[in-house]
């Protein structure tokens, strides 16, 4: 099969999806045996430097506004939705813990975690119910979603900054506890199971109050 004819089809088919693509999402779209990644990797080429480039979020591929020019694209009207410390310290937890419980959130920070907090990321959708942890009371476990890493232009959790770089940008302040961030231990879980029809957060339960 001709390579710039499977480029030019990944191409558009980049260019007019409404969310990011994966490899496989691509692949089928195409005739069996197109070299996907050899297209891919042909486009990244050509974008490089240009208005528009091709860009990978949580392993979905995506054109985007050059990261220079962005500021021409923000409009005057919208209203930015800032988050509490609280939010942002759980959030962060989340991020580089995960998965967690709600009482690990609070082991961490030191305080309890109240409802709004947790419904809040939850809404927002950088933070999904991942499943339940295999200890008494099976605890709903949390973690980070796909959309967290798009908002944030992460590739993936190998690619969150350090504890400095999110002080000196200001998203953390520096009097945080020292084990608030820590390297996430990717591929390592091995005491979740998957969630049941039905399950919701456990803020939602009867049984628990706010906290």
């Amino acid at each position: 099969m001709d390579a710039s004819f499977v480029e030019r089809q990944v191409e558009a088919l980049l260019f007019a999806a409404a969310e990011p693509l994966s490899l496989a999402d691509l692949a089928r779209r195409l005739p069996e045996g197109a070299e996907v990644e050899t297209a891919i990797a042909a486009l990244q080429v050509r974008y490089a430097g240009r208005g528009v480039e091709l860009d990978c979020v949580a392993g979905r591929w995506r054109f985007r506004t050059a990261e220079d020019l962005s500021a021409l694209m923000v409009e005057e009207r919208e209203v930015e939705r800032r988050l509490s410390r609280a939010a942002m310290e759980t959030l962060a937890i989340i991020a580089y813990h995960q998965p967690v419980t709600r009482a690990d959130i609070e082991a961490i920070r030191g305080v309890g975690l109240s409802k709004g907090t947790l419904d809040l990321l939850l809404e927002i959708g950088w933070v999904r119910m991942r499943g339940r942890r295999r200890t008494p009371g099976r605890p709903i476990t949390y973690g980070t979603s796909d959309a967290f890493l798009e908002h944030f232009g992460l590739a993936g959790l190998n690619d969150l900054p350090g504890a400095q770089e999110l002080k000196a940008s200001g998203l953390l302040g520096m009097d945080l506890p020292a084990d608030l961030i820590a390297p996430p231990s990717l591929g390592e879980v091995d005491d979740e199971d998957p969630l049941e029809p039905g399950d919701t957060p456990e803020f939602y339960q009867d049984q628990i109050g706010e906290g």
